[in-house]
C-alpha cells in the first residue's frame, strides 16, 4: 500500500507548511506562476509562504518590478518573474488568444485593430511611462481605436499583454498601471519550444507535486499532448507513484512531522493549493463534498486542517484591526482552535494589525 499523502506533500512542496523564502520574488520563482486576478489575495498567497512576510514589503517588491502581473497560462492574471515572462508568453499566449476568438468576433476586434492598438500603446508608454487603464483608453480613443465598451477595452489591453507589448507597472495608490514589457523586463529569457515545455513541467511538478499529467495540462493551459511532451522530457528527475489508478509525479523531497506542527492554514481565494489542480478531491473530505458545495466554491478563501479544506473564511478590515469570520464545516477541538488563532495572528502580522476571530 502506498504511503503517499498527496495533501501533506503538496503543503510541503508549495512551502505552505514550511516557510523558507524571504522574498516575494523567490516564491513566484518557485511556483513559476501565481494566479493573481484578486491582487490582495495573491499577495497573501506569497506572504503565507514566506518568513516574516509583510504586505507593504510585497507591495514594494511588486512596484519595483521584482515580479510582474500579466495574462499568461490561462485567460487570467498571474504573477511571474521578469526573467520568465517572455518564454511563458511565447508558449501559452497562442492558446489564450485562440480561446478568446469568440469575444474578438462579438466585439468587432481583429488583427488590424490589435496591431493598431499595440502600436499606439507602444508609442504612448515609451520612455518609462506608466499609465492607468483609463488613461490608456483615452489615448486609444483619441487615436481612433474605440474603447467605449469596457469588454472591448479589456480585450485590447489583454491582447497587448499576450503579444508581449505591455505588462504591469507600479501601482499608483490603489490604481494599477501598465508599462512596456521591453522596459520592465529587459533581461527576459528566450527559450526554444522544447526548452519551454521542459522548464514549465519541471517547475510545476517540483512546486505543485504530487500532481497528474491532467493537473499540469489544466494549470498550464497546454494541450495534453504538449503537457505530456514536457513531462516526458523531465520525468527522469521526478518520482512516479500510482495511487487509486492515478499516476502522480513529484520530487523526492518529503514533508517531516515538524512541517505540520501548525496544522491550520488560512489560504486566500485562488491559491495555488486549490486552483493548481483539475482534480481537487485530495484536499477535502468526500463526506464534506455536499456540505462544501452549498457553502461556496473551493476557490474561495479556505481554512485547511491537516491538508484538507474544513471551511471558508472572510476578513473585514476596520480602522485599526481586522475581523476574521470563519465558516467551518466541522467542529474544532481546543488544540485546533489554538492553531486557528496562531494562523490568524500570522495573518495579522502580515497585515500589521491585530486580527480578531469572530466566535464560531
Amino acid at each position: 500500500m502506498s504511503n503517499l499523502n498527496i495533501a501533506h506533500n503538496r503543503l510541503h512542496n508549495q512551502h505552505i507548511s514550511h516557510q523558507t523564502f524571504e522574498k516575494a520574488e523567490n516564491v513566484v520563482s518557485w511556483l513559476c506562476a501565481v494566479q493573481a486576478q484578486d491582487y490582495a489575495a495573491a499577495k497573501w498567497a506569497l506572504g503565507l509562504r514566506m518568513q516574516n512576510a509583510l504586505d507593504n514589503c510585497i507591495e514594494q517588491a511588486f512596484n519595483e518590478g521584482r515580479f510582474l502581473r500579466t495574462h499568461v497560462l490561462r485567460p487570467t492574471w498571474h504573477f511571474v518573474l521578469p526573467s520568465d515572462i517572455r518564454w511563458m508568453l511565447a508558449l501559452t499566449a497562442p492558446r489564450v488568444i485562440a480561446a478568446s476568438s469568440y469575444y474578438y468576433r462579438i466585439l468587432e476586434l481583429n488583427e488590424v485593430v490589435f496591431s493598431r492598438a499595440n502600436a499606439i500603446l507602444e508609442k504612448t508608454l515609451q520612455g518609462g511611462k506608466q499609465l492607468t487603464r483609463v488613461e490608456l483608453a483615452s489615448v486609444l480613443d483619441q487615436e481612433g481605436v474605440a474603447t467605449d465598451n469596457l469588454q472591448r477595452l479589456g480585450q485590447i489591453i489583454m491582447r497587448a499583454e499576450l503579444d508581449g507589448i505591455i505588462c504591469s507597472g507600479a501601482r499608483r495608490g490603489k490604481q494599477f498601471t501598465y508599462a512596456l514589457l521591453d522596459e520592465r523586463a529587459p533581461q527576459a529569457r528566450a527559450l526554444d519550444r522544447d526548452e519551454t515545455l521542459a522548464e514549465l513541467a519541471r517547475r510545476y511538478f517540483t512546486s505543485h507535486g504530487p500532481a497528474t499529467l491532467q493537473d499540469f495540462a489544466w494549470w498550464s493551459g497546454l494541450t495534453v499532448a504538449d503537457a505530456k511532451n514536457g513531462l516526458d522530457m523531465i520525468s527522469s528527475q521526478l518520482t512516479r507513484e500510482v495511487l487509486h489508478s492515478q499516476e502522480y509525479w513529484f520530487t523526492s523531497s518529503m514533508p517531516t512531522t515538524n512541517d505540520l506542527s501548525q496544522s491550520i492554514y488560512l489560504l486566500p481565494n485562488y491559491d495555488e493549493y486549490t486552483v493548481g489542480y483539475t482534480d481537487r478531491s485530495a484536499i477535502f473530505n468526500l463526506l464534506d463534498a455536499q456540505k462544501f458545495a452549498t457553502r461556496g466554491d473551493v476557490l474561495n478563501p479556505v481554512i485547511v486542517l491537516d491538508g484538507r479544506v474544513i471551511g471558508t473564511w472572510k476578513r473585514t478590515l476596520k480602522k485599526d484591526s481586522a475581523l476574521l469570520t470563519p465558516n467551518l464545516f466541522t467542529s474544532l477541538n481546543e488544540i485546533e482552535m489554538q492553531a486557528l488563532a496562531i494562523s490568524a495572528n500570522h495573518y495579522g502580522t502580515y497585515l500589521n494589525m491585530p486580527v480578531n476571530i469572530e466566535p464560531v
